[in-house]
């Protein structure tokens, strides 16, 4: 049961990427359809639902896959569903048909029909117009047979008649169809003469496309990019190239151009028809990429899919001479090499010599996707066989190379040794003489470590059992010869070993307080040092909550007394409210050492302590201390600091809450939060007070970018009636959050307080689009209070919502029906489900039928699960494994994770087989990695990955930046060589390894290393100038000056003399935004040619100008200062429109006129508001469609960058 819900769940999640990729670029891949199918076959239990997507995305949804391939894997699909229980009605063969139709499958309609009937369906219209597009013959015989069935004829008959017609040859039949549709009432839409332009393109006949185009044009029906694609298509598979020109002169580059054309292009390569493709790929706006680079990276999807397809590599060759030669690829021919390796292609060879004749590098890691396979396959043949091919090129292989993909396939070093003579170094030679492992200040001895460490990462644990003695021996052989690993390698190794369960002696330590006080007594009567076994008895004690024996020890003991002794004893005092003893233990300290500083939990259980007990001044000194001493703070420090805030807000203490919160902040103790900042906001409301929660939420956001508990302000002023206050509140989140913003905090403010016909009007605002974020924070808020009204009102009004997932609304509101057990409600929703055609997730049918079932009634669909689950309850297992899951997976979702294990603990113990799913494991690691349990999140992460489950893009960079921040950098290199190895990638770039291996150098106090790194990713021949921006942003943060000074010199060094601008950039914009203008302008004095990147500051300060609030206007100011020469008046423009400031605004568009600039249809939309609201005349004719329309736009032109693949 448990692995059917675990497999459940993920098959949810591919489903969403699946659904994700058709809406995002029109295709999906056929890796993630066979993995989708495969998850489906391993649950054993398809449901109709999941059978009818994978069956549509086996024809025009897969260009990459060649057409009988397209239609065996659907008949594949077909028969193992089937199979396996899959109970299929006429949409399936409506599905299966169409496929056929997509993939020109010949296939026998009647036979099909046949079929049908022996399987007692009934075909529909939608199987009788299918099945016209390849009957023509008899498409009147199934016209007769749709009336006669009262099916009514529809446009789509029509056009399945005209490919019919013109499949079968009979042309002027497929024209007359236009007639007699006219005759029937009908008019022929887009589908119809798209059919017929393809009917004539089969045959060449330009004339008559030209006709029909015209016919389209004065019929008033639109063709769109799509439509004229299809043509194109078919022209070219019909061998008929020479019209295409004339087709593509017809393109108009609309919105989604980009994602379609691309689909065309690789459907074309599938075929054959590359040439074409390539036609089509030149018709592409040139694009920048998202490095802000000079030049685009245009075409990697064509380069890599004429790669698999195995185009010619001589034309293949000719494509990257063109791209290059016109500057839209940077380096075709290094992208086309990675992917051939990638692919594993026999003409790499060809291609690594060529790329040598362009005096290109070839590396080491060129030869990895070769050797993997042959590793895998213990092949040692294969592998001596690419070492002769490296040796040809001339390289040498590296201690990654050896390490990973060389001698893990030989049973020995020895073995190795003997089978690699061919290099001529051996294993030995190169660790130790090879000057390229020993850069910079490294050693021999440092390259020796690495390479041990790989190796044993390498082996299983068997084997590190059954080397253990030649382990040891090797180790031996090591300290012999004074070869000393560092400190982290040697943690590494044994971390690994420990994974491994090799025996270890565990000396155990004794921690009954009784046996401490006796050993306590013995050393007293030996006068032997007794600091340490001293310090374990107080911590004894302390544990047992015995405050009274453990201030009798440190008295009987006072001179032996340590530094940690009494940290566990000023804690100790801070858990049971004994403020003068803390005080005491404290000030005893100082006096024994002023220097002394305790660990900032202890510091905030003192703050706490004070704070409450209305010792304010002494809480201020703590905290005082607290700086003076720079004692750290993380992220658990922090969750300590907002509870003691808050303890003290609850008693509405506003000066004491104030005072606090300017101290911590002042300091720079912590960084602004909102949940910092709420602590004060909530004094106010605990006091009624909401004119003065409102004015302190506002300072808030004037002075740290955060408005705190606002929903709950709003809230209140809506039940209270304070107009003005209100508009007061919704002004400013308009002019600091945005529109929308504002109109969401309205929209559930209205909803909790119950006033629904002002909360419909809210989220039927014109352009107003759905926010899944906010959205689910409300639900959950709802569910959370059992706000049932609440939130089926919100169900309903957002039915029309643009983007609103209405599966994921609806199973909110099935949630709540669980938690209330209210079947009535839940069947409610299922019928207005139905009436809504939503498509319900499996989850959501899960749920529903879960309610319905507990409540003795009959379940309306066929959900396997559920029947799996009363199956369970006969045996006696009361829950499933889904609650439990759900239940982990909020516990986690709020930091609880000691519950969330006691919650998994109990699941073990009560559903056979219990395995965190992908989320609740993806959302553990993410926990254990803001709690700095960084080993253990490392752990977990390796026994999902052994699971074959695929952890979340969010869980695996939490999890580096931990390990980043902790300076483990062997740790970020597990992560990464983990993730190299899994099946499917999530994705992830290599910069988040990179970036945080340079961040925990830097925390190491190794800043060489970090820069080194950084250095050799910019300067390296295929290097894509990624971003740095995150490092510079840690290391501003942290106030490491040393190593700020270093990252600048690099970054200047970059600049000056490799023209590499990418780093100086991202550290200028970086002091920027962070409002360090004063070093942001030194930093320009420095770098002149900062000045002169354009684009990438260009589109900073835009960004910045349109974004709402005082937050950007020192940033645009020292813009307007330092780039007044370059700098057109665009930002200036969208500043004065955001700003309200008309005057500004006409002066800078009369400007942009007169330089010849064109101003996009968005602003001036907002424009023309500005003069309508200041009673004036718009002088310019106003954009008609709304204000997300245009923002709609805006967006797709910067999507077109999904060209670069």
């Amino acid at each position: 049961i448990g692995v059917r819900s675990k497999q459940a769940q993920q098959f949810d999640w591919a489903l969403t990427r699946l659904d994700s990729s058709v809406r995002r670029t029109g295709r999906i891949t056929k890796t993630l359809l066979l993995r989708i199918f495969h998850d489906i076959c391993r649950t054993g239990y398809p449901s109709g639902n999941q059978a009818l997507l994978l069956l549509r995305s086996c024809g025009s949804l897969l260009p990459e896959v060649p057409l009988e391939e397209r239609t065996e894997l659907a008949h594949r699909v077909w028969e193992k569903l089937k199979e396996l229980g899959a109970q299929y009605d006429v949409s399936h063969y409506n599905a299966l048909l169409k496929v056929y139709l997509q993939n020109e499958f010949k296939f026998s309609p009647t036979d099909f029909l046949a079929k049908m009937e022996a399987a007692n369906i009934q075909p529909n219209r939608v199987s009788s117009a299918v099945q016209s597009a390849v009957m023509a013959r008899n498409a009147y015989t199934i016209l007769g047979f749709m009336k006669n069935k009262d099916l009514p004829i529809t446009e789509a008959v029509f056009s399945s008649l005209v490919t019919g017609h013109a499949r079968a040859g009979d042309i002027e039949s497929a024209k007359n169809i236009l007639s007699v549709m006219h005759g029937a009432g009908i008019e022929p839409g887009p589908d119809t003469y798209v059919s017929l332009l393809n009917a004539y393109a089969e045959n060449g006949d330009l004339e008559n496309m030209k006709k029909t185009l015209e016919a389209a044009e004065s019929a008033d029906c639109s063709l769109m990019d799509r439509d004229i694609m299809q043509v194109i298509f078919t022209l070219a598979k019909s061998k008929h190239q020479q019209h295409i020109p004339e087709m593509v002169e017809r393109l108009r580059h609309e919105r989604g151009y980009v994602p379609d054309a691309m689909n065309l292009c690789l459907s074309l390569i599938t075929q054959g028809q590359e040439d074409t493709a390539f036609h089509i790929l030149k018709t592409f706006p040139t694009l920048q990429s998202d490095n802000s680079s000079d030049s685009a990276n245009l075409g990697n999807f064509f380069l890599r899919h004429c790669i698999n397809m195995d185009t010619s590599l001589e034309k293949i060759i000719c494509f990257c001479k063109e791209l290059q030669e016109s500057n839209m690829h940077t380096s075709p021919l290094s992208f086309t090499l990675s992917c051939a390796l990638e692919a594993k292609k026999t003409g790499t060879a060809h291609l690594m010599k060529l790329f040598k004749e362009e005096k290109l590098p070839v590396r080491p890691h060129f030869f990895w996707p070769l050797l993997t396979q042959h590793v895998k396959d213990k092949n040692i043949a294969g592998v001596v066989e690419v070492m002769k091919g490296m040796q040809d090129l001339d390289v040498s292989p590296d201690v990654e190379t050896l390490s990973n993909y060389i001698l893990p396939v030989f049973p020995s070093i020895d073995a190795a040794r003997q089978a690699l003579k061919v290099i001529h170094k051996s294993i030995t030679e190169v660790l130790y003489k090879d000057e390229r492992f020993s850069k910079g200040n490294s050693s021999p001895a440092e390259a020796t470590a690495y390479f041990l460490y790989n190796l044993i990462d390498n082996m299983s644990e068997g084997q590190v059992r059954a080397q253990e003695d030649k382990l040891r021996k090797f180790f031996s052989q090591l300290q012999s010869k004074n070869i000393m690993i560092s400190a982290n390698l040697y943690r590494g190794i044994r971390n690994l070993l420990d994974s491994c369960h090799v025996p270890e002696l565990v000396k155990g330590i004794e921690g009954k307080v009784l046996a401490l006080e006796n050993k306590l007594a013995e050393l007293k009567a030996e006068n032997k040092p007794l600091g340490l076994v001293l310090k374990q008895a107080i911590q004894a004690l302390s544990a047992e909550e015995n405050l009274q024996r453990a201030l009798e020890l440190k008295q009987q003991h006072e001179e032996e007394m340590t530094a940690g002794g009494y940290a566990i004893l000023i804690n100790l005092c801070c858990r049971q409210n004994n403020v003068e003893e803390a005080l005491n233990l404290k000030r005893e300290l100082s006096r024994k050492d002023s220097s002394v500083a305790l660990d900032a939990s202890k510091y905030l259980a003192l703050v706490k302590v004070l704070s409450v007990n209305g010792r304010m001044e002494e809480a201020v000194d703590i905290l005082k201390e607290m700086k003076e001493k720079d004692v750290p703070m993380n992220d658990t420090h922090v969750t300590t600091l907002f509870h003691t805030l808050n303890a003290v807000a609850a008693a509405g203490d506003i000066p004491s809450i104030r005072r606090l919160q300017d101290t911590v902040f002042t300091l720079g103790l912590v960084k602004p939060t909102a949940n910092l900042c709420s602590p004060v906001v909530t004094a106010y409301l605990v006091s009624k007070d909401v004119s003065g929660a409102l004015e302190a939420a506002l300072e808030c956001q004037k002075r740290y970018n955060h408005l705190p508990r606002i929903h709950d302000i709003i809230v209140a002023l809506v039940e209270k009636g304070e107009t003005e206050l209100l508009q007061k509140a919704m002004d400013f989140v308009s002019q600091e959050r945005g529109e929308m913003t504002m109109l969401y905090d309205l929209f559930f403010a209205f909803l909790q307080t119950g006033r629904y016909r002002e909360a419909r009007k809210i989220i039927e605002t014109p352009g107003l689009r759905a926010k899944p974020g906010r959205v689910q924070w409300y639900a959950e808020k709802c569910i959370l209070n059992n706000q049932v009204e609440a939130l089926e009102q919100m169900v309903d009004m957002t039915a029309k919502l643009f983007e609103c997932d209405r599966d994921e609304m609806y199973n909110y509101l099935l949630r709540l029906c669980k938690e209330t057990n209210n079947w009535q409600k839940a069947e409610a929703m299922w019928t207005k489900m139905q009436e809504e055609n939503v498509i319900p997730r499996e989850r959501t049918l899960r749920l529903l039928a879960d309610i319905l079932k507990s409540n003795g009634q009959e379940v309306p669909f066929e959900v396997p699960e559920v029947k799996s689950q009363l199956e369970a309850d006969k045996k006696g297992v009361a829950l499933g494994p889904s609650p439990y899951d759900h239940l982990i997976r909020a516990l986690l979702a709020e930091g609880s994770m000691d519950e969330a294990m006691a919650v998994k603990d109990i699941a073990e113990t009560r559903v056979p087989g219990f395995k965190l799913t992908d989320i609740a494991s993806s959302l553990l690691i993410i926990t254990q990695s803001k709690k700095g349990q960084v080993k253990e999140a490392l752990e977990r992460l390796k026994s999902m990955l052994q699971l074959d489950h695929v952890p979340s893009h969010l869980s695996i960079t939490r999890l580096v930046q931990a390990l980043g921040s902790h300076g483990n950098v062997e740790g970020i290199q597990d992560v990464e060589s983990l993730i190299k190895r899994l099946g499917t990638s999530p994705n992830l770039s290599s910069m988040v390894f990179v970036n945080n291996t340079a961040l925990a150098h830097i925390k190491n106090d190794d800043v060489s290393s970090a820069v080194e790194l950084l250095e050799g990713i910019y300067t390296s021949p295929d290097s894509t100038n990624p971003s740095m921006s995150f490092v510079f942003r840690k290391v501003l943060e942290a106030g490491n000056d040393h190593a700020m000074d270093k990252l600048s010199a690099m970054a200047e060094r970059l600049a000056n003399h490799f023209a590499c601008y990418r780093p100086a950039s991202d550290l200028f914009l970086q002091l920027l935004d962070m409002d360090k203008v004063e070093d942001a302008k030194f930093m320009l004095a420095r770098c002149n040619a900062l000045a002169e990147q354009k684009e990438v500051l260009l589109s900073f300060v835009t960004q910045k100008a349109q974004t709402p609030g005082q937050v950007r206007n020192s940033i645009i100011h020292m813009f307007l200062v330092s780039f007044v020469d370059f700098l057109p008046p665009t930002p200036h423009f969208h500043l004065a429109v955001l700003d309200k400031d008309l005057p500004a605004a006409k002066a800078l568009h009369e400007q942009m006129q007169k330089e010849g600039i064109v101003v996009d249809e968005l602003s001036l939309k907002r424009l023309a508001v500005l003069y309508r609201e200041a009673g004036e005349t718009v002088p310019f004719p106003e954009p008609p469609e709304s204000f997300k329309f245009y923002a709609d736009k805006l967006k797709a032109a910067k999507a077109q960058a999904t060209a670069e693949e």
